[in-house]
């Protein structure tokens, strides 16, 4: 049994904590394999909106099996709050969620470390989302980290008050104080509930799974274009949110990876500082935002919008080895009279078509103009019904990106999703 992986192919937010939902029934397992609280997946469902930053978005299905793994970093207090939310729905959630002892833990003076580095950039800042995911993952790097399998060690206490002695010297040197004291209280009752659930050598069991024949999801977090090495650096998270990622973040070679779903908005989208050659500053851009509900589901700022940038899609596409597409919010371009789409970059007077090394500056989009429509699409479930000019849209992308289209979402509950009949379905 192979693994499939699904993930972002922007800058994040492209929904895929809704379509982890929804394919989950099709999935025995479903296995989180990077990023920490920096993500915000939002699932909705019975009228009810729910996002989750640290499990996985299988955890409502209850027949399915739920692996937080090693590539992962977890913050106990946000943990302990989300399993507070998701207890009042789910009564299975402690047999259905299994936690890496590989996985890494963010310290309350890792999110003041995050923020004395933000503050020290100034201008220069990436936009953190503050949540210490990047120094929790530079003491990954730096071999001086603590994981989710020291807290069940005798000596956990000191390992701890180590590395926080070694980050107040580092805040200390950036003259950057803030009491913390309350928080840290609430992180070791965190750390108390995390040793509630069954804490894993998950690389076994991952492996165990697929050679028992059962299903597995690979569930990413941010986006590709926010990928350590092939997002738009140094505007990018800390990890390897690629297919790639699934190899290292649940320890399965690189023959066991099966599909590759590729999740991608209709249009682009991109949250704090940064790059983004298609953003649109008129009333375009107010459309969509405004239409989409476009604000960040864990910092909760609005969103840049601007139209779908081939270009990066292709190069997303071809990293990850993207075997079927998945389109979300095509419902928010209804009533545009024209669509466009950005099919090359013009910079310094030469036409490039391929995603630069550089797309900061004077990178003008060279776009394709597509006809609009008017429907409202939201209610539809069929392919068939769907505007003309929608899957005109659709299959430009496929003709361009030479992958097929197989899922349209259309609004963000469950139901609001329609498989192209042109594929076959994996539910």
């Amino acid at each position: 049994m192979k693994a499939d992986v699904l993930l972002g192919l922007q800058w994040g937010d492209e929904g895929k904590g809704k379509i982890v939902d929804v394919l989950t029934p099709a999935y025995n397992v479903v296995a989180r394999f990077q990023g920490g609280p920096n993500a915000g997946h939002s699932l909705a469902f019975n009228n009810i909106k729910h996002v989750l930053h640290s499990i996985p978005s299988g955890i409502f299905r209850e027949n399915a099996i739920n692996v937080i793994g090693n590539g992962v970093v977890i913050d106990p207090v946000i943990f302990s709050e989300e399993i507070q939310q998701i207890e009042k729905l789910v009564k299975h959630i402690k047999n259905n969620l299994l936690i890496s002892k590989k996985a890494h833990l963010i310290l309350p003076t890792h999110r003041m470390l995050d923020a004395a580095y933000e503050k020290f950039k100034g201008k220069a800042k990436i936009g953190s989302t503050l949540k210490g995911i990047g120094p929790t993952y530079t003491d990954k790097i730096s071999r001086n980290g603590l994981r989710i399998g020291d807290i069940l060690s005798g000596d956990f206490l000191e390992k701890y008050n180590s590395l926080k002695e070694k980050h107040n010297r580092i805040l200390k040197s950036y003259n950057f104080s803030e009491d913390y004291s309350d928080y840290e209280k609430k992180w070791f009752e965190g750390i108390e509930q995390i040793k509630n659930f069954q804490l894993i050598d998950s690389e076994y069991v991952i492996n165990d799974f697929l050679q028992k024949g059962k299903s597995v999801l690979a569930e990413g977090a941010q986006g590709t274009l926010l990928d350590i090495d092939f997002g738009s650096y140094p505007f990018v998270t800390s990890s390897n949110t690629v297919c790639a990622g699934a190899c290292t973040g649940l320890g399965i070679a690189p023959s066991k990876i099966g599909e590759v779903y590729g999740i991608f908005k209709a249009y682009c989208t991109r949250v704090g500082s940064g790059p983004f050659p298609t953003e649109l500053f008129d009333s375009a851009g107010e459309l969509l935002q405004k239409n989409g509900h476009e604000f960040g589901a864990t910092t909760g700022r609005p969103r840049r919008c601007g139209w779908l940038d081939l270009q990066a899609l292709k190069y997303s596409v071809m990293i990850n080895g993207v075997t079927r597409l998945i389109m979300t919010k095509a419902d928010v371009l209804s009533g545009f009279e024209y669509i466009k789409i950005a099919h090359a970059y013009k910079k310094d007077g030469q036409v490039f078509e391929q995603f630069l090394y550089n797309i900061e500056g004077n990178i003008e989009p060279l776009y394709t103009e597509l006809r609009g429509w008017n429907d409202d699409i939201t209610n539809m479930r069929k392919f068939e019904d769907l505007p003309v000019a929608l899957k005109n849209y659709i299959k430009f992308i496929e003709k361009e990106v030479n992958v097929p289209v197989w899922i349209v979402s259309v609004g963000p509950n469950r139901d609001q999703t329609i498989y192209n009949p042109n594929y076959t379905s994996k539910n």
